[in-house]
């Protein structure tokens, strides 16, 4: 434990952005889950209506620093890709 009031008050900070952090992660997470559980389903409308509000989330944590700028990239044009391709299926089936 930090004895100079300075190093004390970084632990305190720490902490609390370490909250802030995971959550926000937790929220990517969640959001990217419910995305795919709808693909899944073969729900386009649904994921349709979803990639909006995931992206939102996933361009929010990359502005505040929580994940890097091109690995939100990543993130969303993965999802962009799998929902472009359920679309695409069911059009070479007919």
């Amino acid at each position: 434990m930090p004895n100079i009031k300075s190093a004390k008050k970084r632990v305190v900070v720490n902490e609390k952005k370490n909250t802030q952090n995971r959550m926000i992660k937790s929220s990517i997470k969640t959001a990217i889950r419910k995305f795919n559980a709808a693909l899944a389903a073969g729900d386009a409308e649904a994921a349709e209506k979803l990639l909006p509000e995931t992206v939102s989330i996933i361009d929010s944590a990359a502005s505040k620093g929580v994940i890097h700028k091109n690995n939100a990239a990543n993130k969303k044009s993965a999802l962009a890709k799998n929902l472009n391709a359920l679309k695409a299926a069911p059009a070479k089936a007919e």
